[in-house]
């Protein structure tokens, strides 16, 4: 195990700045942005002649568009430079560049915002090195790119374009400045983290930790996407509730279509307010906020429409107030009417704590906390004669990897049969 406390500390978020060079521009400039396939087929041919890892990062456009697509994508590797890609008008012409890069260790940042979109482009790693996980499991109490490259590179990454909106075209230079510099020295950090990750002897949870990653796939949807509307708990009725459900369905329809952020289709607050007041006609939605503007007045229809089949819908149609859950109810309503799982829970918690203050790896990265909360609540007095091995059963049914079972199942194990 590693050493835990006996490490060098990592420095805390107070601690003074050790001082930084800026870093401002990419070394040998900013490249042109390819945007034809045949410039799709050099990109291909200067990075395959190049060598080691491959740096990559991918500009999205959260809060603008619907889709997670990337705008951008980003690639550099030593001996070949760096290649800023638009994958917009190429998309179907980047079999010779995937050819290449999907041959390749790669080098990103919080891998798992990025390689959805990726994927969608044909371009996967044969094999993955995620920095910013590199750092929480070494410690770092932060682990944005900004402040992992200022301590571990002594270099100053100028942020403040990442959540601009990257489907615009033409991209600004100061913003495709700011991309170059995303991938001009992840190869350089990953080597830095590794050199940390063998240091604390925590290499092969990082290895198994990006194999997850890698072959993760994109995330589930969550169930009843629609409860989490903002401001939806201060409706306590079930027909209210059910004109919130059609108008969020009919946004995100619309969303999906003309791949815009649902929020600037139409807000939740709008929705909400909607519901709560019920219209029957055009001229009593377009009364309400936001509905009387020039631009919702054009969808009146869309709108109406969807809170007239929410009033038509019979009675055995209609939401439940409380969602329901695939599963144990959340945490905080066990203490009541569970309390025995909620005594299990808390112990858990506990030893977890401690445990991540040994290791120096944040609680949530030790286990998923959902495998923790089930096991909790299902725990099985009958199935728990070895709870080592009952636990050991449940973590490998739910996808922890070998390192965290090792770490964590004896620990649990004993807090929870203490507890019993």
């Amino acid at each position: 195990m590693p050493a835990g406390n006996d490490q060098d500390p990592i420095p805390a978020d107070d601690a003074p700045a050790a001082a930084t060079e800026p870093l401002l521009s990419p070394r040998g400039g900013v490249p042109d942005v390819v945007t034809t396939a045949a410039g799709a087929e050099e990109a291909a041919a200067l990075l395959a002649r190049g060598h080691g890892p491959l740096a990559v990062d991918a500009e999205r456009a959260s809060g603008y568009r619907y889709s997670a697509r990337a705008y951008l994508v980003q690639l550099r590797r030593e001996g070949a430079g760096t290649v800023l890609l638009d994958p917009i008008p190429i998309a179907g012409d980047l079999a010779p560049l995937a050819a290449v890069v999907n041959e390749l260790e790669w080098v990103l940042h919080s891998a798992d915002q990025d390689l959805p979109g990726l994927d969608e482009l044909g371009l996967r790693p044969a094999a993955l090195y995620d920095t910013e996980l590199a750092g929480r499991l070494a410690g770092f109490p932060r682990v944005g790119l900004a402040a992992i490259v200022a301590q571990t590179l002594g270099l100053e990454l100028k942020k403040g374009h990442g959540a601009a909106d990257w489907s615009k075209r033409p991209l600004p230079d100061s913003w495709l400045n700011y991309a170059a510099l995303d991938v001009e020295i992840l190869v350089e950090l990953r080597a830095e983290m590794a050199a940390e990750l063998d240091r604390q002897g925590k290499s092969e949870w990082a290895a198994q930790e990006f194999e997850h990653i890698r072959l993760a796939g994109p995330p589930k949807p969550k169930p009843e996407r629609w409860r989490r509307t903002s401001g939806v708990h201060a409706i306590k009725n079930a027909r209210k509730l059910a004109i919130v459900r059609e108008l969020w369905s009919a946004r995100d329809e619309v969303a999906s279509r003309r791949d815009i952020a649902p929020g600037r289709i139409l807000p939740d607050s709008a929705i909400v307010a909607a519901a709560q007041a019920g219209p029957r006609t055009i001229g009593e939605l377009q009364e309400l906020p936001v509905f009387g503007g020039p631009r919702q007045r054009r969808s009146s229809r869309v709108w109406l429409s969807a809170i007239e089949r929410a009033r038509k819908l019979p009675d055995s149609e209609l939401p439940p107030l409380t969602q329901t859950f695939d599963g144990p109810p959340p945490a905080g309503r066990w203490s009541r009417h569970h309390p025995e799982a909620a005594a299990r829970l808390t112990a858990a918690r506990t030893e977890l704590s401690t445990l991540s203050d040994e290791v120096s790896v944040p609680v949530e990265n030790l286990v998923s906390p959902e495998l923790v909360r089930r096991l909790c609540w299902d725990w099985d007095l009958a199935a728990t004669a070895d709870a080592v091995a009952y636990i050991e059963s449940r973590f490998t049914a739910g996808g922890a990897r070998p390192w965290q079972r090792e770490l964590t199942t004896p620990r649990l194990a004993k807090a929870l049969t203490d507890e019993k």
